[in-house]
């Protein structure tokens, strides 16, 4: 299966506790990461790929090492593609690329500067970090990240970050941190829909 979030900031202190931007209730980035990891691990086998769609890991005051972020990479199951986020930096994606723990004999990461494009159930999907404003397109979803507890008035862009308004949009509640499934999107994206059918 393919699987999608965004904006995870492991170590990132100042999202901690309470705020407007990126609410995250735990004591400690370690309970965070934790929390992460486990939702994510809950989910995700090593027969999955999912796209992470920007800003891996931060902390303004103490940055983490590349050895860090590495050992929690590691500790995720399946295989990840990287869209750089602008957080990120080319310096970790090289450590990363040389450092690859592997997963079945292939790179267990890979990794695009800008965005890729994918197509599942009939639906093409820009993955980007920012959001894009595409006009008027059919069965086109942007799958993007960077505003955190924000989504974009626009139903074809859909927030996959772990701090998404939008995923309160599922019928199910899922673990925060959680990656989110195609089943996922396609309802995020219907709920999208019938909210704008509804003030139209």
């Amino acid at each position: 299966m393919q699987y999608f979030i965004a904006d995870t900031h492991f170590f990132h202190r100042d999202l901690l506790g309470m705020n407007d931007f990126a609410p995250r209730l735990f004591a400690s980035t370690d309970e965070m990461n934790e929390a992460m990891v486990d939702a994510w691990n809950a989910r995700v086998d090593d027969n999955d790929i999912v796209y992470h769609l920007g800003d891996i890991a931060m902390n303004p005051e103490n940055v983490p090492t590349n050895e860090q972020v590495l050992a929690i990479l590691k500790r995720l199951h399946g295989r990840i593609v990287f869209i750089k986020g602008n957080h990120d930096y080319r310096a970790l994606f090289k450590y990363l690329h040389k450092n690859d723990p592997q997963l079945h004999g292939q790179d267990k990461f890979s990794f695009h500067d800008v965005g890729a494009i994918i197509k599942i159930n009939h639906k093409q999907l820009f993955l980007t970090h920012y959001p894009l404003m595409m006009g008027i397109v059919k069965q086109v979803l942007n799958l993007h990240g960077h505003i955190h507890n924000s989504s974009v008035h626009v139903q074809e862009n859909i927030n996959v970050g772990v701090d998404s308004p939008e995923r309160q949009l599922l019928s199910h509640k899922l673990p925060w941190g959680s990656p989110l499934s195609m089943a996922d999107i396609e309802e995020m994206a219907q709920g999208k829909h019938d909210i704008f059918a509804k003030v139209r």
